[in-house]
């Protein structure tokens, strides 16, 4: 098996080109960076390989394997193994070894990550619970989309409450009634705008909301 030579720069080597892996794997070739796909499955990496900056049949739970494809000299791995727990612990064991220095790791319960981070992950990903959570914030239509952060800060769009509309933002005093700032507005048919002390709340308008997660789930929830 030959090793890869691709530009190391931000490239990623993904391993495990399942629903998750392959996701990441698609949306890094879109935003410009070179990409070499692993997986196990021949199937896979079929189907992967038009769509991919480089795509190999591999078992990724050996060192040797992994550096014979020049994982090594890459800054960013992404573990996307999630139905096989052994897979996933070795593979990010055997990037540890070969001392990749940022690499981010599929994990499938609070176990599961637990071990990812005491073998060597950098960052343990929870994408089944993460889409729960957020969901959960949606489900009940306060809220249009919502992201939270690690640090109990979160970025949410709704729909402007009533309290705000026909006022300005200064006015209104969004911040210290709601403990929240407004970042922008957008308005139907009309492109996103930053919010100004001096911006007025219109009927219908989208606000973007930051600040602590409590807060900005109590400010949605006035609208």
């Amino acid at each position: 098996m030959a090793s890869q030579k691709i530009p190391k720069g931000d490239s990623v080597v993904v391993i495990g080109l399942g629903r998750f892996g392959g996701a990441v794997a698609e949306s890094l070739v879109a935003l410009g960076h070179d990409v070499l796909g692993v997986d196990a499955s021949e199937a896979l990496v079929q189907t992967w390989a038009e769509r991919l900056t480089h795509v190999v049949q591999a078992d990724s739970a050996h060192v040797d394997t992994l550096r014979q494809l020049g994982a090594a000299e890459f800054h960013h791995a992404v573990v996307g193994i999630g139905s096989n727990i052994e897979a996933s612990v070795l593979t990010v064991l055997a990037l540890s070894e070969l001392g990749v220095r940022d690499i981010w790791a599929k994990a499938v319960s609070t176990n599961h990550g637990r071990i990812l981070e005491r073998t060597g992950a950098h960052h343990v990903v929870y994408p089944e619970a993460a889409m729960g959570e957020r969901v959960a914030h949606l489900v009940t239509g306060k809220m249009i989309d919502f992201i939270e952060f690690d640090d109990g800060f979160a970025i949410v769009k709704t729909k402007a409450p009533w309290a705000l509309v026909g006022k300005t933002l200064e006015a209104s005093g969004a911040r210290s009634r709601f403990g929240v700032t407004v970042v922008g507005i957008k308005r139907p048919r009309e492109d996103f705008t930053y919010a100004k002390p001096e911006t007025v709340v219109e009927p219908g308008d989208i606000l973007i909301i930051a600040g602590e997660t409590r807060l900005v789930e109590q400010f949605a929830a006035e609208s």
